[in-house]
């Protein structure tokens, strides 16, 4: 789909539909003669999503007029248009419509508003149908443009950013998407090599015998029961100046691109959707490929783990100990709490690779999703000015998130009568106990966790976005690193 900025007057711009937002209680002048009739019925009420279409509106170059609703002016923020973006998107190509334009003039005509735009179109656009052969009703639109009458400097950039952005995006929308079968962690570790190739990054992967000789024994602990080998992946972006102060940011994405749960084995139900146990891995390959396009001010490294966790003969059992990277020995209680196995060898690379401020995302705990449903991302951080930094780019974003504790209490769930630290704390406050014990190996380094276990996957379509991943995190990143300051 292409991406276009318009600054012609509305009723010049040429397009199959022009999208136009109807805020709740109010009546736009603009249209209120040409929708008397519509505008009296009440058939607008501007209730958000509410889509009223009218055919051939007189003294408009527009084919049609979708006035989208947008529910009460007052709380109309850029996360609001990112979603009325691609609602409206999508209910005009369900519609076979090829060009679509939106309007955006008055106090939505600023650089945030059209980045979202383009943001919440390219996002609505996307659909995981890679693998259905029957193709004939597949719709298309060929055009979107971002409408804004007069508009102002650095709307061009804007649209660029948030094509970037939204790209990247639906690229990790892409790879979690990918059945197991086909997305190994070898096929994660192409993946990641074939962006870095593509944007002129450095992309190193570790294999199992370095991995084994660096004494990586956490993460390897969980690879051992698959046939599939695993791959500790790193790519790495740095901006022509270092930054002044010689931060150097991580993004650690927990890559396990099937979980069985190992010997401590899932429920059968549900279990088709553990192809997107990768999705935080997959949110770190998008945006890292964003960042070398955007080129922020600071060096950003991308950590992906990328294991399967599977019952084999080989598997790691409940009881065994493993020596981490850092020395730290771990008892295994369960095998399916291998996420934070294979995040705490990959947090201490990081820090020798030296990142001094780490942030990892990760489908963790299903105790973030029984804490904050499928609403917030579940943060938690060792480092009051870090956490608070995640926070704003995530506000900025749209990509709400809460911060939940991590009290000293909380520590002492995680002890081992055998080993420096267990694996699982139990079942009271498990998404925070899952962060305790990464916070073991960040250590001093500034860290946040984001769970994004309720988070990562729609578990039906919206109005703004299909079914299946969302691809939430990338768009947070890349506001923490291009928003980076010293």
């Amino acid at each position: 789909m292409e991406i276009h900025l318009e600054r012609k007057p509305a009723e010049s711009v040429e397009c199959d539909a022009l999208v136009a937002l109807a805020f709740e209680d109010q009546t736009d002048g603009r249209f209120q003669h040409l929708l008397s009739d519509v505008y009296g019925s009440g058939e607008i009420t501007g209730k958000t999503f509410e889509m009223t279409l009218v055919h051939n509106p007189a003294g408009f170059k527009a084919r049609r007029l979708l006035l989208a609703g947008a529910g009460k002016k007052e709380k109309f923020t850029s996360a609001e248009l990112r979603h009325l973006s691609g609602a409206a998107l999508r209910h005009l190509k369900s519609r076979s419509l090829k060009s679509i334009a939106l309007l955006l003039d008055s106090e939505y005509s600023q650089a945030d508003h059209v980045e979202a735009a383009v943001e919440g179109a390219l996002i609505g656009d996307f659909e995981p149908d890679r693998y259905k052969s029957d193709k004939k009703d597949v719709k298309v639109v060929d055009r979107f443009t971002v409408a804004v009458p007069g508009g102002g400097a650095g709307l061009d950039t804007a649209l660029e950013r948030g094509r970037i952005t939204a790209d990247a995006q639906n690229l990790t929308r892409e790879l979690a998407s990918e059945p197991a079968n086909l997305l190994t962690p070898s096929g994660m570790a192409e993946a990641a090599r074939q962006a870095a190739a593509a944007y002129g990054l450095e992309c190193d992967v570790l294999d199992q015998d370095r991995m084994k000789q660096l004494g990586m024994g956490s993460l390897l602990g969980v690879a051992q029961g698959s046939a599939e080998p695993p791959a500790l992946i790193v790519v790495s972006y740095r901006p022509a100046g270092a930054a002044a102060s010689g931060a150097h940011l991580g993004l650690v994405g927990k890559g396990v691109t099937f979980d069985t749960g190992g010997i401590s084995i899932k429920p059968a139900d549900g279990m088709e959707k553990m192809k997107y146990d990768m999705s935080g891995g997959a949110a770190v390959i998008g945006a890292i490929r964003a960042l070398a396009q955007l080129k922020p001010p600071i060096p950003v490294t991308a950590l992906i783990p990328a294991v399967e966790n599977m019952p084999g003969s080989r598997a790691q059992r409940p009881g065994d100990i493993v020596t981490s990277l850092s020395g730290k020995t771990i008892e295994v209680i369960n095998t399916d709490a291998e996420g934070r196995l294979i995040l705490a060898d990959a947090l201490t690379y990081a820090k020798r690779l030296g990142c001094t401020h780490l942030v990892d995302a990760a489908t963790l705990t299903g105790a973030v999703v029984v804490a904050l449903g499928h609403v917030n991302i579940g943060a938690f951080s060792n480092n009051d000015r870090l956490a608070e930094r995640v926070l704003d780019a995530a506000r900025e974003a749209g990509e709400k998130m809460w911060r939940l504790p991590l009290d000293d209490e909380y520590r002492e769930l995680l002890k081992s009568p055998f080993a420096d630290i267990a694996n699982v704390g139990g079942r009271p406050g498990g998404a925070i106990t899952a962060a305790w014990f990464l916070r073991e190996f960040a250590d001093e380094t500034p860290w946040v966790h984001l769970d994004i276990a309720g988070t990562a996957w729609l578990d039906d379509a919206k109005p703004y976005a299909s079914k299946g991943p969302s691809g939430v995190g990338v768009r947070t990143f890349v506001n923490l690193a291009m928003d980076w300051k010293d």
